[in-house]
Parts: C-alpha cells; sequence; structure tokens
C-alpha cells in the first residue's frame, strides 16, 4: 500500500496522518498545543516550541500504524492561505518536518496551505464536489468565504475584525472555561433553558459579503461583567449571533457567483449546534444551494487534507 504523509502545524493542533490512493485515512493523530487557563492562545514561539515537542510522538503513532506501508510523498501546510502575504512562524515547523522526511527517503514533498487542507479535508469520506462550490472556512483563525473553481480559491468575503472562532474563544474565557473554548460554550448553549431571542446583531456589510463580529464580543462582555443572562443564555446567544451572520453570507454569495453548493469547514463548523442553526437559517433564508458540512473528525485543525492534497499531486506527477 503507498501512502502519503501530511503534516500540519497550526496555532492550535500539531497533527500527522496518512491517507492511500483512494483517499482512506488510515492513520490520523492530533494534539491541541497547551494553553494556560485564562489564556486565549500562544505566542508564535511559544507554540512553535510546542510544535517540536509534540511532532515526535504523533508521527511515532502514525509510523506504527503504517508499518508495511510505502511511503510515496510528504505534504505539509506552509501558511494560513495561498496568498502570497500570508504566514505564520508556526507552519515552518510542520513544513521543515516534511522536507527533512522527503529528503531521507528520495521521495517527492509538497506544500499546500492550511485553508486548502481544511478544504480537503471537508471533502473526505463524502461524495465529490462538484467543479465550482462556495467555501466558508470558519476557525479561530480564519472566517473567510471562498469560491472554488478547479480546486483554485478566490475570496469572496470575510470577518473585517474578529473571527468567528475567536468570538467563541473569547466569550468563553471570559466565563473562565478552557482555551480553545468552543466544545465548553456549546456545551452551556445545549443545556440553556432560556429562550434564545437574537439579541445581537448582526452586523454586516458589502451586500452581505462581510462582517463584523467585534461589536458582539464588547455585548458579551458586558452581559458578563453585569450578570445580565446567565452563562448559558450568553452562550446560546452567541451561537445564534454566529450563525444568522454565516448564514446571510453563504446566501449572499451563492447568489452573487451563482452556484449551487455549499462546503462548511474549519474547527468552528465541528459544532453539532452550529450546523443545525446554519442549515435552519440558510433555509429560512430560501437559498436552495446544497449544503454540506466535512466530517466532525476532519473539521478541526488536522492534517488528513494536507495528505489527501499530496497523495493527489502524486498521483498527477506520476501519470
Amino acid at each position: 500500500m503507498d501512502v502519503a504523509i501530511g503534516l500540519d502545524t497550526s496555532c492550535y493542533t500539531t497533527s500527522v496522518a496518512a491517507v492511500d490512493a483512494a483517499g482512506n485515512v488510515v492513520a490520523s493523530q492530533r494534539m491541541l498545543l497547551q494553553v494556560q487557563s485564562g489564556q486565549r492562545g500562544l505566542r508564535q514561539s511559544e507554540a512553535v516550541f510546542a510544535h517540536v515537542r509534540q511532532m515526535p510522538a504523533l508521527a511515532r503513532a502514525v509510523g506504527e500504524a503504517i508499518s508495511g506501508a510505502r511511503i510515496c510523498a510528504v505534504a505539509a501546510s506552509y501558511a494560513p492561505t495561498a496568498r502570497e502575504d500570508s504566514y505564520m512562524p508556526v507552519f515552518t515547523v510542520g513544513v521543515s518536518h516534511a522536507e527533512t522526511l522527503a529528503d531521507l527517503l528520495g521521495i517527492p514533498c509538497y506544500r499546500v496551505s492550511h485553508q486548502q487542507g481544511h478544504i480537503a479535508a471537508g471533502q473526505l469520506g463524502l461524495p465529490p464536489m462538484g467543479k465550482r462550490f462556495v467555501a466558508l472556512h470558519l476557525s479561530g483563525g480564519t472566517t473567510e468565504l471562498l469560491l472554488s473553481e478547479q480546486e483554485e480559491l478566490t475570496t469572496l468575503g470575510s470577518s473585517l475584525d474578529l473571527h468567528a472562532g475567536q468570538l467563541i474563544d473569547r466569550v468563553g474565557v471570559m466565563m473562565g472555561l478552557p482555551f480553545p473554548a468552543g466544545p465548553a460554550l456549546e456545551a452551556l448553549a445545549l443545556h440553556n433553558t432560556e429562550p434564545v431571542a437574537s439579541l445581537l446583531p448582526a452586523n454586516l456589510a458589502r451586500g452581505d459579503l462581510d462582517c463584523h463580529l467585534s461589536g458582539a464580543e464588547t455585548r458579551c462582555r458586558q452581559w458578563i461583567e453585569q450578570s445580565t443572562y446567565s452563562n448559558g443564555k450568553v452562550a446560546a446567544e452567541t451561537f445564534d449571533l454566529v450563525a444568522r451572520t454565516v448564514a446571510r453570507m453563504l446566501a449572499a454569495a451563492c447568489e452573487a457567483v451563482s452556484v449551487s453548493q455549499v462546503l462548511v469547514v474549519g474547527g468552528v463548523a465541528s459544532s453539532g449546534l452550529l450546523r443545525e442553526l446554519i442549515t435552519h437559517r440558510l433555509c429560512k433564508l430560501g437559498c436552495g444551494a446544497e449544503l454540506r458540512f466535512g466530517k466532525p473528525e476532519y473539521s478541526g485543525d488536522n492534517a488528513a487534507g494536507v495528505a489527501w492534497l499530496g497523495m493527489r499531486r502524486y498521483l498527477a506527477s506520476s501519470q
């Protein structure tokens, strides 16, 4: 069996994966970066050292899982996006490990963006997307609308201040929840018994293709500091706002570029509650596009999509 190895070293997670020629994920290991209580993330230098410490154990586990397979290619995420000005030091860890492995084995090493990896991971185990669709990347570092045409990505819109994941994490940390706060904040929202009244206004711009989320953070801070509402209600209102906002962005994008398929990816998109709310809101807006979410296990930062892109490039070069 031939496999491609993927490495992804983001601001949140160290991950290693192996994918075979049919696109099956045969091994996947990931480990969150440890953040001290009350903090909202790590400095880039701290994250780089964390990746260096965590990578060997993950690589060892993947190596044991693919014992007997032939590694035909390696791929690594080199930057947040494929834009020329996109750069973060954390990704140098994955790239350096990938290039070292490729040189030792005498195999090709491919570079892909973290965002490309997310979009590829969102399609793993699902029927193929069409050649032209809208992708929404929701994470702690990105809230971005993209048009995918023949796998080339064009930005259609984005958040102009806070990203969806940042809003969720910051609201959660205000409540004393561990970072990243998404799962804990979602649990609070699910246990909320008070009516959700859409108290946080959606703030969109440029025909609903762009959004602002910083005002919602300010309002939530006031609620929490003044004990205006329970933490459960604040959590529920936060998820409601994110769903209303991105549903309007998706509907606007589908109309602007005349597409009939939407793929939502990223760590924030792994939330079952948010998936349900976005689906409901998009339907309520009368958008008839086919809405897809990646499998939850491949929605957060992971190397599976990176490995699959590496395998596809290797197969294309071998023809």
